[in-house]
């Protein structure tokens, strides 16, 4: 089977799934290269769209992501990569997954994880919010960067 990349200019949605808990770690993307080194490699390599080039997950952390299984949809033109997550988190913020916020019904968020790791320790420099406990009620306008 071949996988549409064409569609999305290139670039197909990848997501990423933890195989034991079925939970959703994170999206990337992935173009032919990345995907044939995903494939060759047997950890995700992902296409970073902000730096132009492949991105193999946890380069710098150490957090990889291992396939254990990849699934196409009906279309083709995404994927589910089911992983087994090396270390305590993917998300650059210090959470288990990347969707650690939930959009309330005023347009604000909230958290409803708890940091797995310190960022600052893993990345070496401090680009995000102070950490937040589950639960905290402090809304954030939708679309802010926290």
């Amino acid at each position: 089977m071949e996988i549409d990349f064409q569609k999305g200019s290139g670039l197909v949605p990848a997501i990423i799934q933890d195989e034991r808990s079925g939970g959703v770690l994170m999206l990337g993307f992935m173009n032919a290269e990345s995907f044939a080194e995903t494939q060759r490699t047997g950890e995700v390599v992902f296409f970073s769209r902000s730096r132009n080039k492949l991105w193999k997950k946890g380069e710098s952390s150490g957090h990889v992501l291992k396939v254990r299984e990849i699934r196409v949809d009906c279309d083709s033109d995404s994927l589910l990569v089911r992983v087994e997550a090396v270390g305590p988190g993917v998300c650059h913020e210090g959470y288990r997954s990347c969707f650690f916020r939930k959009l309330e019904a005023d347009g604000g968020t909230r958290i409803i994880a708890e940091r797995t790791f310190e960022p600052e320790k893993v990345y070496g420099r401090r680009n995000f919010n102070e950490p937040a406990k589950a639960g905290n009620s402090e809304r954030q306008p939708a679309g802010s960067d926290a």
